[in-house]
């Protein structure tokens, strides 16, 4: 199998962190780049949407949207990181809200790197920050109990996300009233599977 991906990407680092907890081998990296107004010819070749990740498989199309690609791997492998049961509705639940931050950060920097100074609204931004800011809270009140579970995919989202926020959003300071949630991504953080794929460009 082959990923594309790129390695600031977020969705990459869920995908990398679960393949190093898993012990998954057998996956070769292919670099890819792009922009929604510049997208990767070879990421479109296999993803219409032009997305990374893409998991390109020699027995099936290739399979895309980072949720599609977890669940895929964890079948794969055996290693149970979507519970059976109701607590597998909220992993779900936790992974698509560590999802929404992400999609919302990326959205903010691809305003300020992609759209026109003349063209930017602000508004907007502060429209996606309050997303992000409301679902670190939902994560500090709601969910804390989930993320100090038992190890699953949730977790591996919600690490990710935070530490996005950390590389291109570190002056909102989203660890601010959340005591909580600070604590469980600074322990979370410490994983070697985390450490070996924090982002540096």
């Amino acid at each position: 199998m082959k990923l594309y991906h790129s390695i600031t990407s977020p969705y990459v680092r869920k995908i990398d962190v679960q393949i190093a907890e898993c012990g998954i081998t057998g996956i070769e990296r292919v670099s890819a780049s792009g922009t929604p107004v510049a997208p990767d010819d070879a990421v479109i070749a296999r993803n219409p949407l032009g997305k990374i990740p893409a998991l390109e498989r020699e027995d099936g199309p290739t399979l895309y949207d980072s949720r599609v690609i977890t669940q895929f791997l964890d079948e794969m492998s055996g290693a149970g990181l979507y519970s059976k049961g109701p607590r597998r509705w909220d992993t779900m639940v936790v992974e698509a809200t560590a999802d929404g931050i992400l999609d919302a950060a990326i959205l903010i920097v691809y305003e300020t790197r992609i759209r026109p100074e003349d063209k930017r609204f602000p508004a907007w931004v502060e429209g996606q920050w309050a997303k992000i800011d409301r679902a670190v809270e939902v994560l500090e009140t709601r969910w804390i109990d989930h993320l100090n579970g038992p190890f699953d995919m949730g977790q591996i989202a919600v690490g990710c996300a935070l530490g996005y926020l950390d590389f291109r959003h570190a002056s909102r300071n989203w660890r601010k009233g959340r005591p909580k949630l600070t604590a469980w991504e600074a322990a979370f953080a410490k994983r070697p599977s985390m450490i070996a794929t924090v982002p540096t460009a």
